[in-house]
């Protein structure tokens, strides 16, 4: 079974998919991360197209082997990231990457368009949501800073995943739309779990 999420910036995501990955046992594949891997990849002169993205076991990203999960939370690699986002032969080389990494097994992927582009098929597919303001709070709160600086961040950050030539950011036909501005990750989790657990029983009919 594969499982779909995508969303905007904080809306909830990597919280969301690796809870649900964990519940299901499924792999959880965080595609976000693995665009932060190939912003690593251009910081040390490394070939992107020939270079080696995967994800292990909780969704650990390795690049060329090496496990580099806890380097790409580092700022120096936001703006990067999202430009690579925005390139269309780094996107084809991800996506090929993270169809490669789903196929054969279940899997829970999160991004920007997993239920639209990588894995269109998916049998479950959810578009998380929340207001711009609910966001900024939860990424400030996260990473501190000022709050106006992370809104104007996060809204800007919106504006090019939303109006992208490429892969733009938007619910897939099919998808659920799960608002969590005011929900907590259990409720969200509960609903989702809900979700996949009618998929599965559809199916087995």
């Amino acid at each position: 079974m594969k499982v779909a999420i995508d969303g905007p910036a904080a809306a909830g995501k990597t919280t969301l998919a690796r809870a649900l990955a964990q519940k299901l046992g499924f792999l959880f594949v965080p595609t976000g991360a693995m665009y932060r891997a190939a912003a690593l990849a251009v910081q040390r002169g490394c070939n992107l197209q020939t270079g080696e993205i995967t994800v292990g076991p909780e969704g650990t990203v390795f690049l060329n082997g090496e496990n580099v999960t806890a380097q790409l939370s580092h700022p120096s690699l936001d703006e990067l990231s999202s430009a690579l986002a925005v390139d269309e032969a780094v996107r084809a080389r991800l996506v090929a990457l993270q169809r490669q990494i789903a196929q054969g097994c279940d899997v829970v992927m999160e991004g920007r368009d997993i239920g639209t582009v990588v894995l269109p098929h998916a049998e479950v597919k959810i578009f998380l949501w929340a207001t711009v303001e609910e966001r900024a709070r939860r990424r400030w709160r996260d990473q501190g800073g000022h709050y106006e600086e992370v809104l104007a961040a996060i809204q800007a950050r919106d504006a090019r995943d939303s109006t992208r030539a490429h892969s733009p950011l938007r619910p897939a036909p099919d998808a659920v739309i799960l608002d969590t501005t005011d929900r907590s990750e259990h409720e969200v989790l509960q609903q989702a779990l809900e979700l996949v657990e009618e998929r599965r029983a559809r199916l087995a009919r």
